[in-house]
């Protein structure tokens, strides 16, 4: 049986950890990518059939180094989830140009360094799956969102980009655009008078992650949103 493999670019304690998780059941080989090992170590050690890698999306020498080792440690990679990402919060008076470059390097510049790494080895096995993990201010923004709103929109568009290019090269890229909170446990301190019903719950997003990985090629999605079902938009 051959094995799969799945690399989780952006592995924290709670959308990242989510989609080890899931593909780990599902008996993928794993590469956990974060900037520091301290988290990642733990879970691979968990999972059993992980490897945990220290990586900066931001520079383009550690994403090759880090993508030539895992595909020496586990071979061929089938699916890829960025979930790399960076929350600066300011209006257009509040943040300074290193916000505004620091967000867009991680959600965008991080992305096609990723995929650069990747694709070639995806077009040459016929298939690949990419997922990007986006939100609701690649979209719409908001007042306080005047780095990391154009930051998202670069990187939606990037996807769709590459969804068009690599989709006739049977490579499925997909992007998620979560509209909540996720709930963890500095969200829960954050907003102590929200119900339950407000959080997006990472087990439920990593769900539709690995749905669309297992999407026949004829019924491809590209861009799905999820959202509570209490929230209003």
């Amino acid at each position: 049986m051959t094995r799969k493999v799945c690399v989780v670019v952006g592995v924290g304690p709670g959308n990242g950890a989510a989609f080890a998780s899931r593909f780990s059941k599902e008996g993928y080989h794993l590469a956990l990518l974060a900037r520091s090992k301290n988290f990642t170590h733990k879970l691979a050690d968990k999972l059993g059939n992980a490897y945990a890698y220290e990586c900066d999306v931001c520079d383009s020498e550690s994403v090759q180094k880090t993508f030539t080792q895992i595909q020496k440690d586990l071979g061929a990679i089938d699916v890829i989830v960025y979930n790399a990402g960076s929350g600066l919060w300011g209006n257009i008076e509040e943040i300074e140009p290193k916000d505004f470059e620091a967000s867009w390097r991680v959600n965008a510049l991080g992305l096609m360094l990723v995929s650069q790494c990747v694709i070639p080895s995806m077009k040459q096995n016929g298939q690949g799956k990419l997922v990007i993990i986006g939100a609701t201010a690649s979209k719409r923004g908001a007042i306080k969102t005047a780095a990391f709103a154009p930051a998202k929109a670069a990187q939606r568009i990037l996807g769709e980009s590459m969804a068009k290019y690599l989709g006739p090269l049977g490579i499925h890229v997909a992007l998620v655009i979560i509209d909540g909170i996720v709930d963890l446990p500095k969200t829960r301190e954050y907003m102590p008078n929200k119900p339950d019903s407000f959080f997006v719950k990472p087990d439920d997003v990593a769900d539709t992650v690995y749905w669309l990985t297992q999407q026949a090629p004829s019924a491809w999605s590209f861009e799905v949103e999820i959202r509570p079902f209490g929230e209003t938009w």
